[in-house]
């Protein structure tokens, strides 16, 4: 079995992401990983030269800044990655997300047995966002609890956008993946990075959406949205968590919901009632 780790990243130190984190963490699974850097104004290629893999590749490239719709920009970065895979699998981490050691035995072993399974295409992970500080993560159903990262490398699979992938096995249609669920996680930090970043962010980026977006003063959401992490960090995030990302966050008590946390909410009652899982999904269970 061979593994194929990739990613996409451009400006990654001035924006704020943990992309070296990023990359060690998967790195013991990989037999290559493959990244796409987009040109940019700061050290993220140098620091990733620094991390001096022989399984790194690196592939610059030049962003298209006309591409504003739907961030579709992600989805060509992270198939030019994709494309030069060559593994049986394709394990695919975003700039802000990082996987636990205490999940790599798992992982390993969720693709090796379903390795021959055709009926496999894409292997689930489960969630941590967190929000705000270390501390905290998002329990709302507008947060995907589980999504695909990794993708049969053998299959025609093309991106949307950078969070999914569409399965081509008909000429015209495509469909979700059907994915197996690693007893494992993905630890997102995206939404904890210092709020400075975040605003440096929100001003490069939202265009690529095709909109604009107003500069934050501190993180803010439903406190109902919320819940204390009770679990323990990737080793090799806790650096980047004392020195990077913002600290002494507390939900506000006072905060006025807006119309879609409403709506979250009740999804919310809807699950302890019923026992549902009613976040988005972007594959099929395989059972």
């Amino acid at each position: 079995m061979k593994v194929s780790g990739f990613s996409f990243i451009r400006n990654g130190t001035l924006l704020g992401y943990p992309f070296v984190e990023s990359i060690r963490s998967v790195l013991p699974l990989c037999d290559e990983f493959v990244i796409s850097v987009g040109q940019g104004e700061d050290d993220t290629l140098e620091r990733i030269r620094a991390i001096q893999s022989p399984k790194i590749q690196i592939l610059q490239t030049q962003w298209n800044e006309k591409m504003h719709d739907r961030g579709f920009v992600y989805a060509q970065q992270k198939m030019i990655a994709q494309y030069h895979c060559t593994g049986d699998w394709a394990f695919y981490l975003e700039g802000d997300e990082v996987v636990h050691e205490k999940d790599l035995p798992a992982i390993r072993e969720c693709m090796q047995r379903h390795l021959e399974n055709r009926q496999v295409d894409a292997i689930a992970f489960h969630f941590h966002h967190f929000f705000g500080s270390a501390e905290w993560e998002s329990v709302s159903p507008g947060w995907y609890r589980r999504e695909p990262r990794i993708i049969r490398n053998t299959i025609r699979t093309w991106a949307p956008d950078g969070l999914y992938w569409v399965v081509m096995d008909r000429q015209r249609r495509g469909r979700y993946p059907r994915a197996a669920v690693a007893d494992a996680a993905i630890y997102h930090y995206g939404f904890v990075r210092s709020v400075e970043s975040m605003n440096k962010k929100i001003a490069r980026v939202t265009k690529y959406w095709g909109s604009t977006a107003a500069a934050i003063k501190r993180y803010e959401t439903d406190p109902m949205g919320l819940a204390r992490f009770q679990g323990t960090h990737p080793a090799v995030i806790h650096k980047w968590i004392e020195e990077e990302s913002e600290r002494g966050f507390a939900p506000d008590p006072d905060y006025r919901i807006t119309r879609k946390e409403r709506k979250y909410r009740m999804m919310m009652r809807l699950e302890r009632l019923f026992g549902w899982d009613l976040s988005r999904r972007h594959f099929k269970p395989f059972k």
